[in-house]
């Protein structure tokens, strides 16, 4: 009787074994991007808090579950099995002051996970940007998680145009570990994922992030993160105003609208 209950539970993993490799194959997992937030469109990149506050009620009353960024990373390293069924990850850039006012009330009335890519020099000197109490508030909810942003935003194609080799790579390199030093200084935090400024990465810059100890970057690639992408190259989603209602919808089924976005 034992060996065929044991025989019978082989057969069974045997069956189901193609099964479960290929859910965790095709996974799709959209990353949300936002930037700031308020009562009206003042650029390309602010969603009005009205849609906001719309686009995560749609993903609450409709099945969806709001994962870490962590949660994922810890999947391509090998750390955590596949994204379940309808995962989204809601992610910011550059810690805008409304992330505060705005963003926080609604995302500790849904529970949901954030992470906050930021680039130190703003901080609290910026003013469109939050403060490091602020930014200290946030990461006490246990809610939001802080990362790297670069430390003052370059633009690494400009930069790599007018420095030569040597000058390129100190600069790269005071960006990415000063940004992480001083974030993990302020908040008492790991930080080892990047979200690279204006989406501009390459080989060079990927291995320089490697060489600081980052472990995730983040593109603006309008797709969805699937199992054959690479950590060091995950697409996120940058919303506008305009993915509201429909279109929304759309892109979390995989069938966003293609928008040329200013950043």
């Amino acid at each position: 009787m034992c060996r065929f209950v044991a025989h019978l539970f082989l057969v069974i993993i045997v069956l189901l074994s193609p099964l479960v490799a290929t859910a965790a194959e095709q996974f799709r997992v959209p990353i949300l991007l936002y930037h700031r937030f308020g009562a009206t469109v003042a650029d390309g990149m602010t969603i009005t808090t009205p849609v906001f506050e719309a686009q995560m009620k749609y993903l609450h009353d409709n099945g969806y579950k709001v994962i870490p960024l962590r949660r994922l990373v810890d999947y391509y390293r090998g750390k955590a099995v596949s994204p379940g069924p309808k995962s989204v990850v809601i992610v910011e850039d550059d810690a805008h002051k409304s992330v505060y006012s705005d963003m926080l009330p609604i995302i500790k009335k849904y529970r949901y996970p954030v992470t906050v890519f930021t680039y130190p020099s703003a901080i609290s000197n910026a003013k469109y940007a939050m403060t490091w109490d602020q930014l200290r508030e946030l990461s006490k909810t246990g809610l939001f998680d802080v990362q790297s942003h670069t430390y003052w935003h370059p633009n690494f194609k400009k930069e790599r145009r007018s420095l030569s080799r040597a000058a390129l790579d100190e600069l790269v390199t005071t960006q990415l570990k000063k940004s992480q030093g001083r974030l993990e200084k302020e908040l008492g935090t790991k930080v080892d994922m990047l979200a690279w400024p204006f989406g501009i990465y390459d080989d060079y810059l990927i291995g320089k992030a490697v060489e600081a100890g980052y472990v995730a970057t983040f593109t603006i690639e309008r797709r969805h993160a699937t199992a054959s992408d690479s950590v060091l190259r995950l697409p996120r989603y940058l919303l506008v105003n305009a993915d509201s209602g429909k279109a929304f919808v759309q892109l979390l089924e995989g069938n966003a609208v293609k928008r040329n976005v200013a950043y």
